[in-house]
């Protein structure tokens, strides 16, 4: 499927995804909101993808709402206002509902509503030029599009109020120091960085991996007992693959091991 706002790649059971308005630095606007609830379709029917990397092309990862047609909300009644932002936040959080890996390839500014997309995703590669804000408050706007859930569970609650409540601009320095982001690259080798951890991902058994990725978000919301129920039932899973058959031989035959997906 071809899109007017987004590119979409596959290759080597890897998906890259990049914004594609680089004229507005990648502000969303609700075509872009449109075909990103598609895109996500798109990769989710996909059953030979393991990972996906996101990130903007231009010099803007994304550079947060359309001033254009994003703030539709100031003009309606509030319930209806509410209903069409939610709407708005779920088409582009409905990559949180991927089984697969994400990255986010942060490239220039992640500003407002297009940090949390970065932050949506399960981990982000900065560039050395990213710059990062939670701006809301600069417009005299609450956050929104999961912000307030997602940003206290990375850098905690005291430095998740100075980071709202300031709009200050977060470098790329900082964002690794912080835990915003899990690296930091030269702007040259952001996309080759993001995509070489892909696939390391893609390397490995599909299973595992994406029961791994339901329990890490499911213990963050629970308790241990119920971590520990959900590991047990995901291991048993994965003991009945041949994959972890072909993982436990080649270790015992000191030979790589080649992965079936399955």
């Amino acid at each position: 499927m071809s899109y007017k706002t987004l590119i979409l790649e596959k290759e080597n059971n890897r998906a890259v995804l990049s914004l594609n308005q680089p004229h507005t630095k990648n502000s969303m606007s609700h075509e872009l909101k449109n075909e990103f609830g598609s895109a996500i379709q798109e990769i989710r029917k996909d059953k030979e993808l393991k990972v996906l990397v996101i990130t903007g092309e231009g010099d803007s990862f994304c550079s947060g709402g359309d001033l254009n047609s994003a703030f539709f909300m100031m003009d309606d009644a509030p319930v209806e206002g509410k209903t069409k932002l939610i709407e708005f936040y779920k088409s582009f959080l409905s990559l949180r509902d991927l089984a697969i890996p994400t990255i986010a390839a942060i490239n220039g500014y992640a500003v407002g509503a297009g940090l949390c997309l970065a932050l949506a995703c399960d981990m982000r590669i900065a560039a050395d030029n990213a710059k990062m804000s939670m701006s809301f408050i600069k417009l005299g706007l609450h956050p929104g599009m999961g912000a307030t859930y997602l940003l206290p569970r990375l850098v905690g609650a005291a430095r998740a109020f100075e980071i709202f409540l300031t709009g200050k601009i977060i470098l790329a320095e900082e964002a690794l120091r912080i835990g915003l982001v899990n690296q930091v690259v030269g702007a040259d080798q952001l996309r080759d960085a993001a995509l070489d951890l892909a696939a390391q991902i893609a390397g490995y058994p599909a299973v595992p991996a994406r029961y791994l990725k339901n329990s890490i978000y499911k213990g963050l919301d629970t308790d241990l007992g119920s971590a520990l129920d959900y590991e047990s039932f995901a291991q048993v899973v994965c003991a009945s693959t041949q994959d972890m058959r072909e993982g436990i031989n080649a270790l015992k035959e000191k030979r790589p091991p080649v992965f079936k997906g399955f």
